[in-house]
C-alpha cells in the first residue's frame, strides 16, 4: 500500500528540525546529520553533497525549504527504490540485488563491473551497499551514462574523445 505524499506542515515540521542552528536554510551537515540509512550510521558525505548539488537552485550551496521538498520525494522515491531491490530485507544490496536493480534500469553490465561497483561503494567491507551509496552509485552510472551518450553520436555503444575533452567531461559533470 502506498503512503500518502507528506503535507506541507509535516515538511516544514520536518524542515525546521533537520535546520538546527535555526538559519533558515539546510547546510550539508545538518543534512547528514538527519539523513539514515536505517543502521544508525551517518549519511555518506558525498551523497549528501550530491544531493545538496542537485537540489540547490540558487547557489547557495545549502537547501530552502522549497528545495527540500523536492528533495523529501526524491529520498522518499529512492527509499521505495531501495526497499523494491533489497530482496532478503538486510537493509543493504549485494552484488546479486544490485545487478537486479540496475539491470531493471535498463543497465547491461558485466559481473567484473558489478563487482568493481560494490568495491567503489561499499564503506562497511561486508560486500554489500548501503541506501545512500546505493543512492550514490545510480545517480554517478546515470550521470556518466548521459556525457557519455552525449558523446555517443551514432548509438553505437563507443565514443572516441580527446584527453581533454575526457577530463572536461568528467570535471564538468554535477555528481
Amino acid at each position: 500500500m502506498a503512503q500518502p505524499e507528506p503535507n506541507d506542515a509535516f515538511l516544514q515540521q520536518v524542515f525546521r528540525r533537520v535546520d538546527t542552528d535555526g538559519s533558515g536554510s539546510i547546510s550539508a551537515n545538518e543534512l547528514q546529520a538527519a539523513l539514515s540509512n536505517g543502521t544508525w550510521s551517518p549519511f555518506n558525505p558525498e551523497t549528501v553533497r550530491m544531493m545538496i548539488g542537485m537540489f540547490d537552485r540558487d547557489g547557495s550551496s545549502t537547501i530552502d525549504l522549497d528545495e527540500f521538498r523536492h528533495l523529501w520525494k526524491y529520498v522518499s522515491d529512492w527509499e521505495k527504490c531501495f526497499r523494491k531491490y533489497d530482496l532478503d530485507g538486510s537493509g543493504s544490496i549485494d552484488k546479486h540485488e544490485l545487478k537486479t536493480a540496475l539491470s531493471s534500469f535498463g543497465f547491461r553490465l558485466s559481473d567484473q563491473f558489478y563487482d568493481l561497483l560494490i568495491r567503489k561503494f561499499d564503506r562497511t567491507g561486508r560486500g554489500t551497499v548501503a541506501f545512500d551509496d546505493f543512492i550514490q552509485a545510480c545517480v554517478s552510472i546515470q550521470t556518466l551514462t548521459n556525457a557519455f551518450r552525449h558523446h555517443d553520436h551514432y548509438q553505437t555503444g563507443q565514443i572516441t574523445i580527446g584527453y581533454e575533452d575526457f577530463l572536461t567531461l568528467v570535471f564538468s559533470l554535477k555528481m
